[in-house]
C-alpha cells in the first residue's frame, strides 16, 4: 500500500478502533459503558467455557477474581510448588483442552509464551478469551485480578449514564 493511501497516523491510533467507533455510532453508549458490556459479554462466555474445560491462572489472586466474577468451573493455578516443564506434564496427563488466561504483564507473556511451546495444541481454540479481555481492559490494568474492579468501575459510569438518560437495552430499572 502506497504512503498516500494511508490513514495519517493520529487517525490510526486517535480514540477508538474503526470498529469500535462504528459500534459507538450505532449504540450511541459511551466508551466506558461501552467497554463494560463487551467484556461482561466475553466474561459470559468464558463463564460458560469453564463449565467444561479448566482455566489455568498464575495465582490465587487471579483465581479468586475469576470466582468474583462468576466462574464456577476448575481453575488451576500456575504457582503451585511445581516447575513449569512439571506443570505442563500434569496438565497434559489430564486435560485435552484447556484456557491459559494468563496476565498480560511482561511476567505474564513470558510465562505465556513458555507455556504455548509446552501446551501446543491443548489452548488455541481458546486462546482468543486472554486476547480480547488484554483490549477491552487496555491501559488501565495488566492482570487478571484486576478486572472485577474495572468492570465495576466502568459499570458504575454506565449506571450514571442510565440515570441521566441514555439507558442501554436490557438495563434493569
Amino acid at each position: 500500500m502506497s504512503k498516500s493511501h494511508r490513514k495519517p497516523k493520529s487517525a490510526q491510533y486517535k480514540g477508538l478502533s474503526p470498529q469500535k467507533q462504528s459500534a459507538n455510532k450505532i449504540s450511541a453508549l459511551p466508551a466506558d459503558a461501552d467497554r463494560a458490556e463487551r467484556l461482561r459479554e466475553v466474561l459470559e462466555a468464558l463463564i460458560e467455557t469453564n463449565s467444561r474445560v479448566p482455566v489455568i491462572v498464575e495465582g490465587k489472586r487471579d483465581a479468586s477474581a475469576l470466582r468474583e466474577l462468576g466462574l464456577q468451573g476448575e481453575i488451576i493455578t500456575l504457582h503451585n510448588g511445581k516447575g513449569l516443564y512439571e506443570f505442563s506434564e500434569e496438565i497434559m496427563e489430564n486435560y485435552s483442552k484447556i484456557v491459559l488466561l494468563l496476565d498480560w504483564d511482561e511476567k505474564g507473556d513470558q510465562l505465556m509464551r513458555q507455556l504455548e511451546e509446552n501446551l501446543k495444541g491443548q489452548f488455541e481454540e481458546f486462546s482468543p478469551f486472554r486476547e480480547l479481555l488484554k483490549i477491552l481492559c487496555q491501559k488501565d490494568i495488566k492482570d487478571i485480578e484486576g478486572i472485577p474492579s474495572l468492570l465495576k468501575r466502568l459499570e458504575g459510569i454506565a449506571g450514571i449514564t442510565g440515570i441521566l438518560g441514555a439507558e442501554r437495552p436490557g438495563q434493569r430499572e
